[in-house]
């Protein structure tokens, strides 16, 4: 059972990127899937997150900037992130783990499985 984040990279602010998360070993579409962060010095951060059924829960310092879904054909979950900033920069970590339908799990803590991080630097 593995998780794999990708999509990060060098993005200028304002700019926009595009993670993904992907599994392997299970079906992502019935678990319930988080995007956390951590920059350097500071804490982890839960950014957003969606349930089995598309419910979705986004953190103060990323609402209207950045938008999760799911792509049921690819069994894959993307963040768009847009407007990006440079406090945005980061490692992004994907998560997931089983939970009612609609419940979206905004706690690092609930989550089991955990992808490797990918880096995600914003400067001019």
């Amino acid at each position: 059972v593995q998780l794999q984040a990708s999509g990060g990279g060098l993005a200028q602010p304002g700019g926009s990127l595009r993670l993904s998360c992907a599994a392997s070993g299970f079906a992502l579409r019935y678990y319930a899937i988080g995007w956390f962060r951590r920059a350097p010095g500071k804490e982890r951060e839960e950014i957003s997150c969606i349930s089995e059924s598309g419910n979705t829960n986004y953190a103060d310092s990323v609402k209207g900037r950045f938008t999760i879904s799911r792509d049921g054909a690819k069994d894959t979950v993307y963040p768009q992130m847009n407007n990006l900033k440079p406090e945005d920069t980061a490692v992004y970590y994907c998560a997931a783990d089983r939970a009612y339908t609609d419940y979206v799990l905004t706690v690092a803590d609930e989550y089991d499985y955990w992808g490797q991080g990918t880096q995600v630097t914003v400067s001019s």
